[in-house]
């Protein structure tokens, strides 16, 4: 498996008042959500980049303002419509 390092000021987790490894962890996911959102890598990938299990990587991404899915307006119908037809009845 390769390592990347990141250079960064001392300074930075300071001003945003948390310790280096938090930062060092947030980074992560922020590159994991940003490669997830842009379509370049699936949940799955994004996740094991992260470090974490899917489920937590899927609802860890809202923190990020990225939707964990990207339906359109057909796919939601799809989606649901056997529970709209149960409730019409």
């Amino acid at each position: 498996m390769r390592k990347m390092q990141v250079e960064y000021s001392e300074a930075i987790p300071a001003l945003i008042n948390i310790s280096p490894e938090a930062f060092e962890e947030e980074a992560k996911m922020a590159m994991a959500v940003k490669l997830f959102e842009l379509g370049r890598l699936t949940s799955a990938q994004a996740a094991e980049l992260a470090g974490i299990d899917r489920t937590k990587f899927l609802l860890t991404c809202i923190r990020f303002g990225t939707a964990s899915v990207d339906w359109d307006k057909n796919e939601i119908i799809r989606e649901f419509q056997g529970t709209l037809q149960c409730r019409q009845k």
